[in-house]
Order: structure tokens, then C-alpha cells, then sequence
């Protein structure tokens, strides 16, 4: 993924650049607006697909996050990012990798997903009565490799859900569950 993640940072930079130069003339929901349909739409497109990647590879575009935020916050090269990001209510680039991944697992769990990844899903279902089989898990697939097995959609996609707590889990809608889970994620971002 080190080609894909290269080519975004090229892109985005690119767009960053151009932002920058007309920064002084724009307000701060203006750069905001330009930021989000230039730089975090490409940061966001096909990101699911770079969970669990190592932590050199999804730092670049972490930088590149931290750029665009000081872009648009003004904010000095020296100057601690993290307050910058809450200020903007913007996960970190990780963060947005689980976001996506449990977003596709809720729409394939709830027939919103292509039938390709709702069969991936298993819920987990005791061959018993179990106190765990009202709680919305999901069966985790063995895998024989760290680095790519542990990536895999239906075994990430189980782990990531699992770990959800099950407030979250059992949302019935999907925007309460989007605002339930970017809201939890913040927190484990944040504190």
C-alpha cells in the first residue's frame, strides 16, 4: 500500500499548496469547505482498505492531516496538533481507517452492503444459551499471518465490531450509529 499512500500524499499536498497560497484571502469556513473537497475526500476514498497498514506508511498521511488542519486553523509548524484536530472535531488518520471498516460492517449487517461483503459477516450464534448471545458479535475468523491475515475484512471487520461497545452495536438506525461511533472513536482519539 506504501504506491497508494504516495500517490495520495502527492495529490493532496498538491491541493494543500494551492490552498495555501490563497489562504489570506478566505475565511476559515472557506479553506475548511476547499479541505474537505480537496484533501480529506482523497484522504477518505478507499481507506478501509489501509486499516492495520504499519504505522510509517498511515503516518504520512497523518502528517498530511496535520498539514491541512494547520492550514485551515492558521496554526504555527511548532504548535501541538492534537488540540488543533479537536478544535476541527477531526479523527485521526487511524481512526478514520476504523470508522470506514465499521461502517461497512453495520450497512453488512443490516442488508445496506453489496451481498460480496454481508457475506463475510457472521454473526455469532452459540450452539448453546449463552449470556453473550444477545450482545451483536461477530464470529472472528482464524488467520495464519499477522500482517495481511489480521487485515482481512471479515477478520478485522469482526475484531473492530467486537470491541464496540454494545450500545453502539445495537444502534437501529444509521445515523444514530454513525454519530454513536465517530463519537466513541473521538474519545479513544482523545483521552
Amino acid at each position: 500500500m506504501e504506491k497508494q499512500v504516495c500517490s495520495i500524499s502527492k495529490a493532496c499536498y498538491y491541493q494543500v499548496r494551492n490552498i495555501g497560497r490563497i489562504r489570506q484571502f478566505i475565511t476559515m469556513d472557506a479553506c475548511k469547505t476547499l479541505v474537505h473537497s480537496l484533501v480529506t475526500s482523497r484522504l477518505d476514498y478507499g481507506n478501509a482498505l489501509l486499516y492495520g497498514v504499519p504505522a510509517n506508511v498511515s503516518g504520512r498521511l497523518q502528517k498530511l492531516q496535520n498539514t491541512a488542519a494547520r492550514l485551515v486553523t492558521r496554526t504555527r509548524k511548532r504548535d501541538h496538533i492534537t488540540p488543533v484536530l479537536m478544535s476541527l472535531h477531526w479523527l485521526p488518520v487511524e481512526y478514520r481507517f476504523q470508522y470506514k471498516m465499521l461502517m461497512y460492517t453495520y450497512k453488512a449487517l443490516n442488508g445496506l452492503a453489496p451481498m460480496y461483503l454481508r457475506d463475510l459477516v457472521t454473526p455469532y450464534v452459540p450452539s448453546r444459551s449463552l449470556r453473550s448471545e444477545h450482545e451483536n458479535y461477530l464470529v472472528e475468523p482464524k488467520t495464519r499471518t499477522k500482517t495481511y491475515g489480521d487485515r482481512r475484512f471479515d477478520k478485522a471487520a469482526a475484531s473492530l465490531w467486537n470491541r464496540l461497545p454494545l450500545k453502539i452495536r445495537s444502534a437501529r438506525k444509521i445515523d444514530s450509529f454513525k454519530t454513536l461511533l465517530k463519537t466513541h472513536l473521538f474519545k479513544l482519539a482523545f483521552n
